[in-house]
C-alpha cells in the first residue's frame, strides 16, 4: 500500500471529501488527485500537516506500521521529541548509571503501587 492508498483508506474511514482535506491541509485539490493516480507521493514537508489533519502518526502513513486505533502493528519503540517533558526526562535518564537507573526505576515502582497500578 502506498502513502497516497493510505491517506485515501483514512479519508473514507472519516467522512472526508477530498476538497474539505485540501481546505484543511492547503494543499491544492490537483496535488491530491495526482496522489490518487498514484503518479506521485506527498513531499516530506506536508507529510506532518496530512497526519495532524487525519489524526495519524507519520509511522503510519509512511509505512502502515505504527497503532493508530485499531490499525497497523504496535511498534516495539516510540518516537519522543526532545523538548517535550517526556523528552527531557528521557535525555537525562540516559545519561544515569546503571546503579542510578535502577533506582529510578525503583521510585516510578513504587509510585505507581501508591496509586494502585502495578
Amino acid at each position: 500500500m502506498t502513502i497516497g492508498d493510505r491517506i485515501f483508506e483514512r479519508l473514507g474511514e472519516i467522512g472526508m471529501t477530498q476538497k474539505e482535506f485540501s481546505e484543511k491541509t492547503g494543499i491544492s485539490q490537483s496535488t491530491i488527485s495526482e496522489w490518487k493516480c498514484k503518479r506521485t507521493n506527498p513531499t516530506s514537508e506536508k507529510i506532518m500537516i496530512i497526519c495532524d489533519t487525519l489524526n495519524v502518526t507519520p509511522e503510519w502513513i509512511l509505512s502502515g506500521s505504527s497503532k493508530t486505533g485499531n490499525r497497523g502493528n504496535e511498534l516495539p519503540w516510540y518516537v519522543i521529541d526532545r523538548s517535550t517533558e517526556l523528552g527531557r526526562l528521557v535525555s537525562q535518564y540516559r545519561e544515569l548509571d546503571e546503579k542510578q537507573r535502577a533506582r529510578v526505576m525503583g521510585y516510578l515502582e513504587a509510585l505507581r503501587a501508591m496509586d494502585g497500578k502495578t
